[in-house]
């Protein structure tokens, strides 16, 4: 068909470039990554000459270029394209080829090292387990922030308290039929969830008049359990557990159609696990109308009244649980609303919102998206490195880095809301932003649980367990959304400095925005952890708290994510929490949090930034002085307290920060539960795996210092044994005397009271002190001899005079053991 162009190719076959160099350049053009004209390569006219006339460049066109096509019918198109696939040069899983699977093949995108998200195909279906039926309708919610302050619920103190009567008096009208819980694991997963026809679980109305509410929650951060009718417009509600475990219940997010406008319903949830909560000082649940945000454009608000909760009486056994209920009137009749403990933020939402920034060609250039892992379920945890480019590589080598993440407790949607604030602002045209991408490399990690967000969970991940207690696990199988996390900035550590850390999180107990840290031993940089929250308090002072921020590390705290990245080194590190309820402070007191306030809160995180690292350091000295004088007043009230008496005056900074701090107790963190069963064993087996490889380490010598030290030592051991008997006839006395003239003499040339040419002695009696400690004046040398008869055999059997080797072994013995440990 093409007679000239097969000459060519038969006349040139010994001359094609390289298949793998002809491969990656075309690659690496085709995704933007090479920007060199083709006549800039070695042997361009040739390469050119032999590009030009290849049959793939004809039907590429240039990599896509279709300004380059050959014109002709498509028989003759057919053809080439059957010769083309019959060159081994071309054979390649990579290829995709159009609808009509004939001409225009072009490279698959490598899997997880590109943006994922692509207007060209639609979002990645969440991936549910197998166990989960879901709704196939699309749930979305507008987001809107109410233009008047939604005030706090003042009990009166005459709030009724429904009896409990569950299904024997009433009517089940919703009930889901298997959830896996404690016992069970997760195995499989799939989009979609369970297969098969999905089971309508709410009553079948009977005819228009029919005013029983139809109940939903098989969807996207749904979890309903069972809806009890036990009167006409009363309801008790069970929430479901998180999957594969059997409490957590807090989040709750459900669905009512069929409402009626004029009476007032009362809604009572029955298996709450949490004695204190929010509720009990005025937070009110929220409402969603889908009339009011079709119609009016009126979204989420606080809604309720004779807000209760308490203790649940009927006793089972089992662990006590509490009930919240309430009283509403809905908006309209044959309505659709939702009921949420706060504003949902779904895997979905996340999606669409990175889908934005992936298509917006000015972010899409200082915001990378990347796959940080997959979760159990398969489902993609995202990271996205935001940074200006620099100019040379030493500029980007200099630039610290700032890690934030949210969502690791999956019913904590605050994160994600202060999160979205974050991202807005960095990713925004304003001078600030553009000055912090300058200066820094962010990793942000949006939603590293979003398996539990899928589902509806409140704590835990679908391995059953709370994941922020497990930062420090080696199971990368069972927890890879943060065993990922740790390798990561573990990586991001030994490029650069990383300045802060910070995890998004919500607290169901106590109003406020503040954040948990850790004390810093070392006084070079004494109170400096707190300087960040006192001025992120400065900076938004109606929402942040910083008398309700704590900084004692505790041991329940230690696989917790701010103590794991800063035992890592990291000296700010932090856990943000943003209450469920609202604020007590300033001009926000006595007001419910809006999505506004918290995206605002994400703006002052990047506003706060920008102060502790001002190269005026006039506010980080001036905060540094104000908390000295807050500790100093903060012991002053414990010891008076404890009914002591201290000189404030004096050293009154080498007091423990640890005795002074209260605890977190009354944080929301929960005990680790420890592994499920399957998960111990498995860990187990890698402890012992790990163990195993550590002892073979040691007794394998890799190096040739190594050996030379073995050699070393083995000669100063017959040094040793033809000395011994020289140290026993020279008395104990003289014996001590003289060594320590020499460790006097010793100490003046050297740091070190031993020699250095006995290196298993250092390695032994110093392994506890550090390096450039000097020797104690109370220190005493003694020589023990190894076996006193050969030794005393010995002082009979030489002479007298035999002078004493410097080289003896000593040992350094403190009077006072507390000093060595």
């Amino acid at each position: 068909m093409f007679p000239a162009l097969e000459t060519q190719l038969n006349q040139e076959t010994h001359r094609l470039p390289d298949p793998y160099e002809d491969f990656m350049y075309r690659h690496l053009q085709y995704y933007g990554y090479f920007k060199a004209q083709r006549g800039s390569l070695s042997n361009s006219a040739t390469y050119q000459h032999i590009q030009k006339n290849n049959p793939q460049y004809l039907l590429n066109g240039s990599l896509g270029e279709k300004d380059d096509l050959i014109p002709d019918t498509l028989q003759k198109e057919k053809l080439l394209y059957s010769h083309m696939l019959s060159s081994p040069r071309l054979r390649s899983r990579q290829l995709l080829y159009d609808e009509l699977d004939e001409v225009n093949p072009r490279l698959r995108e490598p899997r997880e090292l590109f943006s994922i998200l692509s207007t060209k195909r639609p979002l990645q279906a969440p991936r549910w387990p197998t166990e989960c039926e879901v709704i196939k309708e699309n749930i979305h919610h507008i987001e809107w922030a109410p233009p008047q302050l939604e005030y706090l619920y003042q009990p009166t103190g005459n709030e009724k308290v429904p009896e409990i009567v569950g299904e024997k008096k009433g009517t089940v009208v919703y009930q889901l039929d298997s959830v896996p819980t404690e016992g069970s694991y997760f195995t499989s997963s799939r989009v979609g969830g369970k297969r098969g026809i999905i089971k309508q679980l709410a009553v079948t109305l009977q005819g228009p008049e029919d005013n029983t509410l139809l109940f939903e929650s098989r969807f996207e951060s749904g979890n309903l359990q069972k809806a009890v009718r036990v009167d006409t417009y009363e309801y008790e509600l069970t929430l479901r557990t998180d999957l594969y475990t059997n409490k957590h219940t807090q989040w709750f997010y459900f669905r009512v159609q069929n409402t009626r406008k004029d009476p007032t319903y009362r809604f009572t949830i029955v298996n709450l696990l949490k004695s204190k909560s929010l509720y009990t000082v005025g937070m009110k649940p929220l409402l969603y109308s889908q009339l009011d945000a079709d119609t009016r454009n009126i979204g989420w608000r606080r809604e309720g009244n004779e807000i209760k909760y308490y203790k649940n009486n009927t006793d089972d056994g089992q662990q006590p649980f509490y009930c919240l209920t309430w009283t509403i009137q809905f908006p309209y009749d044959q309505d659709t609303c939702f009921f949420a403990h706060f504003y949902p933020y779904t895997y979905t939402d996340l999606q669409c919102y990175l889908l934005s920034v992936a298509n917006n060609p000015i972010q899409s250039q200082f915001c990378k998206l990347r796959t940080l892992c997959r979760s159990l379920a398969g489902n993609t945890v995202y990271l996205l490195t935001i940074t200006n480019p620099s100019q040379t590589p030493q500029e980007a080598a200099a630039k610290k880095a700032v890690v934030l993440s949210a969502r690791v407790h999956p019913g904590e949607s605050n994160g994600s809301w202060v999160m979205k604030g974050f991202l807005d602002f960095i990713l925004s045209n304003s001078p600030d932003a553009r000055l912090l991408r300058d200066i820094f490399v962010f990793k942000v990690l949006p939603m590293l649980n979003p398996d539990g967000v899928i589902v509806g969970n409140y704590r835990c991940s679908l391995a059953g367990r709370d994941l922020n207690r497990h930062y420090k696990t080696i199971l990368k199988e069972s927890f890879p959304c943060i065993w990922y996390t740790r390798n990561m900035i573990k990586r991001l550590l030994e490029e650069r400095e990383v300045l802060l850390y910070c995890d998004f999180h919500g607290h169901s107990r106590k109003n406020n925005i503040f954040l948990y840290g850790c004390n810093n031993n070392n006084h070079k940089y004494w109170l400096h952890e707190r300087v960040f929250p006192l001025m992120l308090s400065k900076n938004a002072p109606d929402k942040f708290s910083f008398h309700s921020c704590n900084f004692k590390v505790q041991k329940c705290k230690e696989g917790t994510g701010r103590v794991v990245m800063w035992r890592m080194g990291i000296l700010n590190s932090y856990t943000m929490e943003s209450t469920f309820g609202g604020s007590t402070l300033g001009s926000k007191k006595g007001t419910h949090f809006t999505t506004e306030d918290l995206k605002s809160l994400g703006y002052h995180v990047c506003d706060t930034l920008l102060d502790l690292c001002d190269p005026d350091q006039t506010k980080f000295t001036q905060c540094l002085a104000e908390l000295k004088e807050l500790l100093r007043q903060k012991i002053h009230k414990k010891f008076n307290e404890l009914g002591r008496d201290k000189d404030l005056e004096g050293s009154w900074s080498n007091i423990s920060l640890s005795d002074i701090e209260s605890s977190t107790s009354g944080s929301d963190s929960s005990l680790s539960d420890g592994l499920p069963v399957h998960l111990a064993n498995i860990a187990d087996e890698l402890n012992q795996k790990k163990k195993m490889l550590q002892r073979k380490k040691k007794k394998s010598l890799q190096t040739r210092k190594q050996r030379n030290e073995q050699y070393q030592r083995k000669n100063l051991m017959r040094k040793l044994k033809l000395t011994e008997d020289t140290a026993e006839r020279a008395g104990f006395a003289s014996t001590l005397q003289k060594q320590t003239n020499f460790f006097k003499n010793s100490e003046n040339s050297s740091s070190l009271p031993v020699k250095n040419e006995n290196p298993r002695l250092n390695e032994t009696n110093f392994s506890r002190r550090d390096k450039d400690t000097r020797l104690d004046s109370s220190m005493v040398t003694l020589i023990l001899p190894k076996n006193k008869e050969r030794i005393q055999t010995n002082f009979n059997r030489r002479d007298k005079d035999t002078p004493l080797d410097p080289s003896m072994t000593t040992l350094i013995l403190p009077k006072n053991k507390e000093k060595m440990q």
